[in-house]
């Protein structure tokens, strides 16, 4: 296989190790749920020899696949802003675990990893420590996915293919995506949408996000695209004047969204807003079709386009709100 590392520069790959491939991935060890997504959409599951103890999906996928990381984090933690407070403290000296031993023991060929958000992830620092414990000047492979956008998310699958050797599968399934987002029922209302990340404190996304609103027939009117998620105020949020606020809440799923939002005491400014009057505050499953830089970004242009559209869609809940 070709020194892939001497390619062009990828707008969404970074390289590290020795950046070339003798032959095409066999043994794959995934960092990241979104990259695992990529290696199964491609019909690769097969090959992870290692996944995170997030990694969730495709539903029992894993269930006898090594887990090399592990959260610092307790898990008894279930507050947005008790979480936010832990995870401030101990950002500086780490959110994750990386078992060295394991990953030196599967010998893999290819690591895939990230350094675009410093609380998703293990750190980048410490995951080249561990690829050189593994394997040593020679080895594995360490890619960096950093996509910033919808269409950088669609290179990465295409990469990951490619180093791989299943270019094909990735230019067909990549064709599938771009296929469905065209053929995505939007409103041409074009109401104004607040998706909102992270509630207390309050969080406006970036990167991909504000896209997959406008792809979904809506004007996102917090966050900026391409850009890192931000700390805003409730004040910002009623400034923006939303129709529609969604909660699409980092790394949770449906029910524990709901769960945050019934133990959650709404600000004024939130109370102010159109979307509250109208009873237009919905919750999706963030972790799922927000968060993950993956194929279900696509599903999440799609459920949040039947939110703005009015139509049912069991994947999305309009959420309760006090008189």
């Amino acid at each position: 296989m070709a020194a892939i590392g001497a390619s062009p520069p990828h707008p969404a790959q970074a390289w590290s190790g020795t950046g070339e491939l003798a032959r095409p991935a066999r043994r794959i060890v995934s960092l990241l749920p979104s990259a695992t997504e990529i290696v199964c959409a491609l019909g690769l599951a097969n090959r992870l020899v290692a996944v995170t103890h997030e990694c969730d999906y495709p539903p029992g996928a894993f269930a006898d696949t090594p887990r090399v990381t592990s959260s610092l984090i307790p898990d008894e933690l279930r507050r947005s802003e008790e979480i936010d407070a832990a995870v401030r403290s101990a950002v500086a000296s780490g959110l994750y675990a990386l078992d060295d031993a394991e990953m030196a023991r599967l010998e893999p060929d290819l690591l895939l990893t990230q350094e675009l958000c410093h609380v998703c992830a293990v750190a980048y620092p410490r995951v080249l420590e561990a690829a050189r414990l593994a394997g040593g000047k020679e080895g594995p492979m360490v890619v960096s996915l950093e996509p910033h956008s919808v269409s950088d998310v669609l290179a990465t699958i295409q990469l990951v293919a490619e180093l791989a050797g299943v270019e094909q599968r990735g230019t067909e399934l990549v064709a599938s995506l771009e296929a469905r987002l065209k053929a995505v029922n939007k409103t041409t209302q074009m109401p104004r949408v607040a998706l909102i990340e992270w509630l207390s404190p309050l969080f406006a996304p970036g990167h991909w996000v504000p896209e997959q609103v406008r792809l979904a027939g809506g004007l996102p009117v917090i966050g900026e695209a391409g850009e890192r998620s931000r700390e805003a105020s409730s004040e910002a949020l009623a400034e923006a004047a939303p129709d529609v606020i969604v909660l699409g809440l980092c790394g949770f799923d449906l029910d524990r969204t709901v769960e945050e939002w019934s133990s959650f005491d709404p600000p004024e400014p939130m109370k102010r807003t159109l979307a509250w009057r109208d009873g237009e505050v919905w919750a999706i499953d963030g972790s799922a079709y927000v968060s993950r830089p993956g194929p279900r970004l696509v599903d999440g242009v799609e459920v949040l386009a039947s939110v703005l559209s009015g139509r049912p869609d069991l994947r999305a809940m309009r959420l309760p709100l006090e008189e």
